[in-house]
């Protein structure tokens, strides 16, 4: 049993591998647009803090990465029930702290050495979740074993994007994760209860990749007042808000029951219901027309 668990272990891992050299042969090279550091707004609104909005609405990141990274070391605050959570939860709030800082930086002198300070800690935080869904869903050593690999795989994507300026390490970095942990969210069992607020999590974090591609649509149509930019930073800081009031709420979950087979459930349960009312409804028109004709 053990060496067959190892052995599709083994299989997964070499098969992401292929996936990744075949994308890499397959796909041209994806350099920097210079024209994303030309944000809508560029206004210099108070302290003399250029770019001032796309600046200040980082700060979420950072008082919610430094409150979970508080809250995971506070007394067991969060009940995690083993080192690989506490560490992938340490770093995932790390990273968003870090990039509370980092891309306030970048808003501040928008270029690409800078934008390396912004991506470097998204990187970490996405794949700490990566590593935190495979502890959940999957197996807790295989989870706690892969983080190290996916934060290192992340930087290297960084550095390599710097030295060669070609994004398609990082894209994939960046975009699988949104595919697979809402996937893994409905259809894999999850260990605690609360599991639907990653799919609200995932939501606001689709949110913010909109309003991020439509910055200066979003800044003309606001008639100059909040630029899609900025509305992104604060619907991705309500990525760790949700995750931090799951971790805040949940317990674990005694029947392990994925969001699948619970929506299953619910729309089985809600089609009976409405076939009985339908049936009700015809028996008491059947009576009161035989009531009619007596």
């Amino acid at each position: 049993m053990g060496g067959e668990w190892w052995r599709k272990k083994w299989v997964a891992w070499a098969a992401a591998a292929a996936i990744f050299v075949v994308l890499m042969l397959v796909t041209p090279a994806i350099p920097q647009d210079e024209d994303y550091h030309d944000f809508a707004d560029q206004r210099v609104l108070f302290l003399g803090i250029p770019n001032t909005l796309n600046v200040i609405s980082n700060i979420p990141f950072l008082f919610v990465g430094l409150a979970g990274l508080i809250l995971c070391h506070y007394k067991n605050y969060f009940r995690l029930c083993s080192q690989g959570e506490l560490w992938s939860w340490t770093l995932f709030y790390a990273g968003v702290t870090a990039v509370g800082v980092g891309s306030s930086y970048y808003h501040l002198y928008p270029n690409d050495a800078t934008l390396v300070w912004d991506r470097l800690p998204m990187t970490i935080a996405f794949t700490s979740i990566v590593a935190i869904f495979i502890i959940e869903r999957v197996d807790d050593r295989a989870g706690t074993k892969s983080l190290a690999p996916l934060v290192i795989a992340g930087a290297l994507s960084i550095l390599y994007w710097s030295f060669f300026d070609d994004l398609r390490p990082y894209a994939i970095i960046q975009f699988v994760p949104c595919i697979v942990i809402p996937v893994m969210a409905i259809v894999i069992p999850p260990m605690y209860t609360h599991s639907s607020y990653w799919l609200w999590a995932a939501g606001f974090y689709l949110l913010a990749k909109v309003e991020e591609a439509a910055d200066k649509p979003i800044y003309r149509w606001t008639h100059d007042i909040v630029s899609g930019h900025t509305l992104k930073h604060l619907c991705a800081a309500m990525v760790p808000v949700f995750l931090t009031l799951m971790l805040a709420k949940r317990t674990i979950e005694p029947d392990r029951v994925s969001l699948l087979q619970m929506w299953k459930i619910s729309w089985r349960e809600r089609g009976s219901k409405d076939s009985n009312t339908v049936d009700v409804k015809y028996d008491y028109a059947a009576v009161s027309t035989t009531s009619e004709q007596q």
